[in-house]
């Protein structure tokens, strides 16, 4: 726990309330940035539990977010929706991420667009930079979802309507194997 003298700039902090009133430890569920330390001003960065770390990596939202704006405007392509899940143990090959991906407009060239997305991400983190420079995991995986396949896992999932919002990180593949066609 940190007071307000012990923050610093740029540096992602879980919200947790005490109040006089009873209050204690309350975990808000928010992570925030400071902008500013005097006044204190904070920008709300995701939820504490948007993230992957299945190999440590300790990815959130707001990485993935970005990672997905930079693809788009290096490589263009038009995104409905997309969630990103870790597979553990594929067929072949070292472990990776698989960024599954309802495009409205498909880029012209979707392997440059994975290859933004995962220099966008090892840009922002330097946990899953030193994976992939390891060989502990490959480069990001780009699976182009065919349209409409959120709103159907949604609705499966009992999860349609503006209060549910589609996962964007997960540490499992429960959504992934919802979201790909089956045989």
């Amino acid at each position: 726990r940190l007071g307000l003298g012990e923050v610093e700039m740029g540096v992602n902090y879980a919200v947790v309330i005490t109040s006089n009133a009873g209050l204690w430890a309350y975990d808000i569920g928010d992570t925030v940035r400071f902008v500013s330390l005097a006044p204190a001003r904070v920008l709300v960065t995701g939820r504490i539990k948007h993230f992957t770390s299945a190999f440590g990596e300790h990815v959130i939202a707001e990485e993935v977010e970005c990672a997905m704006a930079k693809a788009v405007e290096a490589a263009g392509g038009q995104v409905v929706e997309f969630h990103v899940a870790p597979e553990v143990n594929p067929d072949a090959g070292l472990p990776y991420h698989e960024w599954l991906v309802e495009f409205a407009e498909l880029p012209v060239n979707p392997e440059a667009f994975a290859t933004a997305l995962d220099a966008e991400l090892q840009e922002r983190n330097p946990y899953y930079r030193d994976l992939i420079a390891g060989s502990v995991l490959r480069p990001a995986v780009l699976t182009p979802l065919p349209p409409g396949a959120f709103h159907d896992a949604m609705s499966r999932r009992g999860k349609l309507g503006g209060q549910n919002k589609v996962p964007r990180l997960a540490n499992d593949r429960t959504m992934a194997k919802q979201l790909l066609p089956h045989d």
